[in-house]
């Protein structure tokens, strides 16, 4: 099964508005449970910073973060399906957090698996971000 393009980016511009708005302002905690809801069980991803990160630690690090960039948006462009096959699509994505203290880029690498009952029928399982200096 060929994964649509749009569907793919549409996941990856709402779990991207799901962060920006936990980090980004006083929100319930329902949307942080969202995005966390949105990765797979066996998640992991390898920051900016060259840290492996698994789903708990990532769970832990973003419990007591609301609001901890007040006004944070995070841009998403050039999105690119890298790989497609029939249970899972890699996608390639520039990510952009700016916030009144400036803003810094990434380019973002990730595996997202099918599960019929995530948010757009996908899960996030591994994502690999590469910060762009500037």
């Amino acid at each position: 099964m060929a994964h649509s393009f749009d569907t793919v980016a549409r996941e990856v511009v709402e779990l991207h508005e799901d962060l920006a708005a936990w980090l980004g302002s006083e929100a319930e905690k329902e949307i942080l449970d969202r995005f966390l809801d949105a990765q797979d069980s066996g998640f992991e991803m390898v920051s900016a910073d060259g840290a492996l990160v698994a789903r708990a630690d990532l769970a832990s690090g973003l419990e007591g973060a609301s609001n901890a960039q007040p006004g944070l948006e995070i841009g998403i462009d050039d999105v690119a399906i890298v790989a497609d096959s029939d249970r899972s699509v890699v996608v390639r994505f520039r990510e952009t957090h700016t916030t009144s203290a400036g803003s810094s880029t990434r380019v973002v690498t990730a595996v997202l698996v099918d599960s019929a009952g995530a948010r757009n029928g996908l899960k996030w399982t591994y994502v690999h971000e590469t910060a762009i200096p500037g």
